[in-house]
C-alpha cells in the first residue's frame, strides 16, 4: 500500500466507527446515562479535555474509537492505601479526587483507607497526614484526575446504564448502526450533488447511440422498457441485466411510447471490453440534474445497497460457509488501495457503503454486537425484569470469544489470499 491507500485507510476506517459510537453516546446522554469518556483513536492519549461531565480524548492510534459508559466493565476507580489529593467545594464536599499526587498542584493529601463512589459517595482514610481516619462526603458530580491527566466523572449508580430503563438502553445500542445508515445517506446524497448528473435506475432510455443495433430498430429517447423478451423489466439494472446474459443476443423490447406499446426487435452487437465479450445495444438510462432527483438518488442508493448486503448475508451458507465469503480488516485494506487509485468521490462511496455493512454486521444477533444486546434487551422487556447478571456476562463473553476467534481467522484467510 501506497502513503495516499494507507490514509484513505486510515480516514475511511476511522470515520466509520466514530460515527458508530458517536451514535451510542448522542443517544446515552439523552438518555441519562453518565458517558465517562468519548474517544477518538485508540492507544495512549494525546490530548483530553473535559464538557459536560464526559472526557473527550484524541489518541495516538488514528483508527476507532470508543465510548466508556457508566456500569459497563467498571474497574474500581482508586485503590486502597492510594494517596491523592482532594479538592473541596464550601460544604466541605469533595469535587476532585487528584490521582497526580508526586506532581505540584492544589489539594489536600489523602491516603483512601476504603471508598464507595457508586452508593454512598463516601472517602475513609487519613487526611493531610493525620493518625485518626475520617469520612468524608463525595459530590455527585465529582471528578477524578487520572494519571495521565485525563479528568473523568465518578460513576454513581444512578448515573449507570443499568440504571436505565430498557427502552433507553435499547435505543442506546441501536444508535449505532443507526449513525451508519445516516452516514451512508449522507454521503450518497452529497456524491449526487457532486456528479454532473444521476440516474435513478429506472427502465427508461436517455440517449440512443448511432449506428448501434437500438438505433435501427427504432427505440428512442425516453422510451420506457416495461419488458424484454417477455420479462417485466422494473429498474435499469434489470435491463442491463438482461441484455449481458442473455445467450443468443437476440431482444424483442416491448416499450411505453407516448402512452402506446411498441415492440422492437434487435440483435445486440458483441464488443470485447477489458478482455470480456459484452452485448451492447447502444443505450443509456435517463439522467436527472434537479436538487430533488439529486436526493432521490441519494435514497435510492443506499436502499439498493442495504438490499444487496442483506442478499449476501442471508446467502452467506447457502453453497457451503466459506471464509472466502468474508472480509477482514486486511481485505478492506486492500479493497481501500484499490479505491483510493479513482479519487475522492470513489473513496467516499466505498466508505458510504462500508458504513451500511457495518450497521447491517451490527445488527446481527450475536450478544457481543448491537444486534446481541437489543436481544437480551427484549428479552428483558418480556420477562419485565433484568436477567441475572451471571447469565447475562457469560453470554456476552461468549459472543465476543466467537467474534475474536472469527476476526482471527479471517484476518488469517485475507493474509493467505
Amino acid at each position: 500500500m501506497n502513503l495516499t491507500a494507507i490514509i484513505a485507510f486510515i480516514f475511511v476506517f476511522g470515520v466509520l466507527v466514530a460515527v458508530h459510537e458517536f451514535g451510542h453516546f448522542f443517544v446515552a446522554k439523552k438518555a441519562g446515562v453518565l458517558v465517562r469518556e468519548f474517544a477518538i483513536g485508540m492507544g495512549p492519549k494525546l490530548l483530553s479535555w473535559h464538557r459536560n461531565h464526559t472526557a473527550y480524548t484524541v489518541r495516538i492510534l488514528p483508527v476507532g474509537g470508543y465510548v466508556r459508559m457508566a456500569g459497563l466493565d467498571e474497574e474500581a476507580d482508586l485503590d486502597s492505601g492510594q494517596r491523592v489529593r482532594l479538592i473541596f467545594d464550601d460544604q466541605k464536599n469533595i469535587v476532585k479526587i487528584d490521582k497526580r499526587i508526586d506532581e505540584f498542584g492544589e489539594g489536600v493529601p489523602f491516603q483512601v483507607d476504603t471508598f464507595d463512589l457508586s452508593d454512598d459517595l463516601t472517602l475513609t482514610g487519613f487526611l493531610n497526614g493525620d493518625e485518626l481516619s475520617k469520612t468524608l462526603a463525595v459530590h455527585h458530580d465529582a471528578t477524578i484526575i487520572e494519571n495521565n491527566g485525563t479528568e473523568i466523572q465518578i460513576a454513581p449508580r444512578d448515573t449507570w446504564i443499568q440504571s436505565a430503563k430498557v427502552y433507553k438502553r435499547a435505543l442506546i445500542n441501536i444508535a449505532g448502526p443507526a449513525m451508519n445508515f445516516i452516514l451512508a445517506l449522507v454521503v450518497f446524497s452529497g456524491l449526487a450533488f457532486a456528479l454532473p448528473e444521476v440516474t435513478l435506475n429506472e427502465p427508461i432510455v436517455g440517449t440512443v447511440q448511432n449506428n448501434m443495433p437500438a438505433k435501427e430498430a427504432g427505440l428512442r429517447a425516453d422510451d420506457q422498457i416495461i419488458a424484454i423478451n417477455n420479462q417485466k423489466m422494473s429498474t435499469w439494472e434489470q435491463v442491463a441485466t438482461t441484455i449481458s446474459n442473455t445467450p443468443n443476443n437476440k431482444f424483442v423490447f416491448s416499450v411505453l411510447r407516448n402512452g402506446n406499446k411498441i415492440k422492437l426487435n434487435m440483435t445486440a452487437k458483441t464488443v470485447k471490453i477489458d478482455g470480456v465479450n459484452r452485448s451492447l445495444v447502444g443505450i443509456t438510462a435517463r439522467t436527472y440534474t434537479d436538487f430533488g432527483s439529486r436526493i432521490k438518488y441519494g435514497v435510492l442508493t443506499t436502499s439498493t445497497t442495504i438490499q444487496r448486503i442483506w442478499y449476501a448475508l442471508s446467502h452467506l451458507f447457502s453453497g457451503g460457509f466459506s471464509l472466502d465469503k468474508l472480509g477482514g480488516p486486511v481485505s478492506i485494506a486492500k479493497q481501500t488501495s484499490t479505491v483510493a487509485k479513482t479519487g475522492f468521490l470513489g473513496i467516499l462511496a466505498f466508505m458510504a457503503m462500508l458504513s451500511l455493512n457495518l450497521g447491517i454486521m451490527n445488527l446481527i444477533p450475536i450478544p457481543a454486537l448491537d444486534g446481541g444486546k437489543l436481544v437480551l434487551n427484549a428479552i428483558e422487556a418480556v420477562l419485565r425484569r433484568p436477567l441475572p447478571a451471571s447469565i447475562e456476562n457469560v453470554v456476552t463473553i461468549g459472543g465476543a470469544i466467537f467474534m475474536f476467534v472469527l476476526m482471527i481467522a479471517v484476518t488469517i484467510n485475507d493474509l493467505l489470499r
